[in-house]
Order: structure tokens, then C-alpha cells, then sequence
């Protein structure tokens, strides 16, 4: 798979370990960073991987904050991209399965260190499963994206 991962300073650590588990896992990974522990803006992470997700580069990404709001905010601002804060397994298999999300995004400071392990290898590994009220909801959703995009 290939993957985007990026985080503020709050996230730079847990950023470095699901980063070298995806790649342990065999994705191709690419880091927006931060490089550090050291104060920066999430926009300035989150925009470009959105962007890049949006154009399809990267299977999905992954944003990491201290509580994963910022970011999701921000990619959700960049036409199609649908991210989500989970903050457990179930949420992120289910906005894979049901929402077709492609931004995970999480909270260094609300989960640990194993249980984001856990829940980004959840999100990894669910695929969207279609079926008709899904669809009917998705599209929905992207209408709204698409009447923005024009807006803008």
C-alpha cells in the first residue's frame, strides 16, 4: 500500500512508530513530517497530504495531532478527502466499511501507543463494502464536496 503520515510536534513521536510499522508491513510510506518535537502549525502537514490523497497518489493517509480534531478539520477542507478522528478499532473499520474515509486521523495524547498500532492496522486492512445505502449515502456527501470545489 502506499501511505501518507504526517503530524504536528504533539504527534511526531507516535507519527515515527506507525510509520516504521507500516513499513515493516511493506507500504511504501511517505512522511510530510513534522521532523521534530519542535512547535509547528498542523495546516501546514495536513493540506499538503490531503491534497496529495485527494489526487489519488497515496491509498489513504494518516494525521496525527494531540487529539486529532485540527487536522481532520483541515483535510476535510481539501475536495475529496473524507478524514476521521478514531479513537478506537471499531470507528476506523467502520469509517473504512461504511464512509470510505481516507484520512485517518488520531490523537497522540487520547490513545496509546499499542491501541493506535491497533487501530490504524484496522483501518489498513478494511476496504469500503459498497452496498446500495451506502453508496446512496456517500453520494450524498461527495454532492456537497463537489457544490463547494465549484464555490471556491
Amino acid at each position: 500500500m502506499r501511505v501518507a503520515i504526517g503530524s504536528d510536534h504533539a504527534g511526531f513521536e507516535l507519527k515515527n512508530l506507525l510509520r516504521n510499522e507500516l513499513l515493516a508491513l511493506g507500504d511504501e510510506v511517505q512522511d510530510f513530517g513534522t521532523d521534530s518535537v519542535e512547535s509547528c502549525d498542523y495546516p501546514d502537514i495536513a493540506i499538503p497530504l490531503a491534497t496529495d490523497v485527494s489526487a489519488r497518489k497515496f491509498d489513504f493517509g494518516i494525521l496525527i495531532c494531540s487529539n486529532g480534531v485540527g487536522p481532520s478539520i483541515v483535510a476535510n477542507k481539501v475536495h475529496g478527502v473524507r478524514a476521521a478522528v478514531c479513537h478506537d478499532v471499531f470507528s476506523a473499520k467502520r469509517a473504512r466499511e461504511h464512509t470510505d474515509v481516507n484520512v485517518l486521523c488520531m490523537g497522540a495524547w487520547a490513545i496509546g501507543r499499542g491501541h493506535a498500532s491497533e487501530i490504524m492496522r484496522a483501518f489498513r486492512t478494511a476496504e469500503f463494502d459498497g452496498g446500495e445505502r451506502n453508496k446512496r449515502r456517500l453520494a450524498k456527501v461527495q454532492a456537497v464536496d463537489d457544490a463547494r470545489a465549484r464555490n471556491d
